[in-house]
């Protein structure tokens, strides 16, 4: 039997998706939860280890137990507020080269590392070339835990892979993308038929796929790829496709997006106008070229099972 993979953050958005699709392809896998409670959240099949809080005193040697390959997921998520930004360090940084720091000398072949757009930019379109300039205390801590990977790589010779993804949907989805799925389901009229923005998405399978790539094709070793769905879309596209999806009218109102800008910046939501209002798009094709890699599900695909989920029985409910 091969040796199992180990999964950090399994039970979150991504970790469910990849640990799924890892036990649909045979790949033993082994997941790193925090609390006993979580393993439920699991497929039958998957091994678990509780391995507590993620830091730079984590006990990682259970876990990493004949273990040939590892995908780190776990990670202190971006907020728009945060009052505690020294813990994105702490845990993103520190936490992350902890583990890769064991994982070398357990003699893990392969380190897989979910690192984000935040860690170069969040606006405009990047490429390999783009200068990183993170923006926040959450970017700047991925950013750090990529130069010290890359630096733990050259030392230790354990292949390090870096993908960074923009916003991922999918069922499960939640925060800023659940709540503009309720506001169209709702019919709330929204006053962005006058943007015209670009804005590259990834749907979560795609991204559990792209991950299973890098594990197993020799030429993603030592490479950092932008990850996406392929076409951008603008905030009104994404908002008719989810529309659609369902199956409500989209009730766009044209205002102007500068004054949807001072406005917002007024009420102190100038952050999450960035997001509606600007451009963000990521050049994925030297991942497509270099791993032959291409999305397994399409965009419209990617909605439609978002807005499934959604509808479904005891779906998330809640305030806008």
């Amino acid at each position: 039997m091969p040796a199992p993979v180990l999964v950090t953050g399994a039970t979150g958005f991504v970790g469910r998706s990849l640990c799924r699709l890892l036990v649909e392809r045979g790949i033993p896998c082994r997941a790193a939860i925090r609390i006993p409670l979580a393993a439920p959240d699991l497929p039958t099949p998957v091994q678990s280890v509780v391995t507590g809080d993620i830091g730079p005193a984590t006990d990682w040697s259970e876990a990493l137990t004949e273990v040939e390959a590892v995908v780190h997921l776990a990670a202190r998520v971006h907020h728009l507020k945060d009052d505690q930004p020294g813990l994105y360090r702490q845990v993103n940084t520190l936490g992350t080269l902890h583990l890769a720091g064991q994982a070398a000398r357990a003699g893990v072949r392969r380190f897989v590392f979910l690192s984000s757009v935040k860690a170069v930019g969040e606006s405009g379109h990047l490429t390999p070339d783009t200068p990183p300039t993170p923006a926040d205390a959450y970017g700047r801590s991925k950013r750090e835990a990529e130069l010290g990977l890359r630096d733990l790589e050259a030392r230790t010779g354990m292949e390090v892979v870096i993908l960074r993804p923009p916003l991922v949907y999918g069922p499960g989805v939640r925060a800023n993308f659940l709540r503009l799925l309720r506001l169209i389901d709702r019919g709330v009229p929204l006053p962005l038929a006058s943007v015209d923005n670009r804005r590259s998405l990834l749907y979560v399978d795609n991204l559990a796929d792209a991950i299973l790539t890098c594990l197993a094709h020799p030429a993603a070793a030592g490479q950092t790829f932008y990850v996406s769905d392929g076409e951008p879309l603008s905030t009104p596209a994404l908002i008719r496709h989810l529309a659609h999806a369902l199956g409500r009218p989209a009730r766009l109102v044209p205002f102007p997006p500068v004054l949807l800008r001072l406005a917002a910046r007024l009420l102190g939501r100038g952050a999450l106008a960035d997001r509606l209002l600007g451009d963000l798009t990521v050049d994925d094709l030297p991942l497509r070229r270099t791993l032959t890699w291409t999305p397994p599900c399409s965009i419209e695909e990617g909605m439609a099972r978002t807005a499934r989920w959604y509808m479904q029985p005891g779906r998330p409910s809640g305030p806008f």
